[in-house]
C-alpha cells in the first residue's frame, strides 16, 4: 500500500501540470478539468516520488538547472511507498476511499525530448510512468492512500 504525494492537474497538453489539494476521477474520462481527460486508455498518469527523487539527484550531480518536482512530467498522480514497476496491465488500485484504477499502459513514447532530458540526458517517465482508466469515479486528496486491489 503506498499513498497519494501530489495531485496534478492542468488546462493544456504538453505542459508541466500544477499541484492540486484534491481532485475528482470521472469513470471512463478520467482527472475532472485535466487536459488529458477522455484520451483512451490513458486517462489518469502515475508516477512515483522516489523516481523523481533519483532524477533531482542524478540532474545536481551533472549541474543541470532544469526544475524537477511532481507535476513536471505531467503526472496526474504522484504516488509515495507504492512499488509501480510491480503492477500489470489490468492490475486494479483504490484511490481515496471510492475511485478505482485500472493499470492500463506500462511506459510512454517520448515524441520530442524535455527539457529534463536535454539537461540530464535522461527522463524517466517512458520507463516508470504509467497509466490507468478511471473504472469508479471518486474524490481523491494528498496524503489518500493507494491500495491495490
Amino acid at each position: 500500500m503506498g499513498r497519494i504525494h501530489s495531485i496534478n492537474i492542468s488546462k493544456a497538453k504538453g505542459v508541466p501540470k500544477s499541484r492540486a489539494d484534491k481532485a475528482l476521477l470521472l469513470k471512463g474520462l478520467g482527472v475532472d478539468r485535466d487536459a488529458h481527460a477522455g484520451t483512451d486508455i490513458r486517462q489518469v498518469s502515475l508516477l512515483d516520488i522516489e523516481s523523481i527523487r533519483g532524477q533531482i539527484a542524478d540532474a545536481k550531480a551533472k549541474g543541470a538547472t532544469v526544475e524537477i518536482r511532481p507535476g513536471v512530467y505531467a503526472e496526474n498522480i504522484t504516488t509515495e511507498g507504492l512499488d509501480l514497476s510491480a503492477l500489470k496491465i489490468g492490475d486494479r488500485l483504490r484511490a481515496g476511499p471510492k475511485a478505482v484504477l485500472r493499470i492500463s499502459k506500462i511506459g510512454k513514447e517520448c515524441h520530442s525530448h524535455c527539457a529534463i532530458y536535454h539537461q540530464v540526458g535522461d527522463c524517466i517517465m517512458p520507463r516508470k510512468g504509467i497509466f490507468a482508466e478511471v473504472m469508479e469515479s471518486g474524490e481523491i486528496a494528498v496524503g489518500d492512500t493507494l491500495e491495490k486491489i
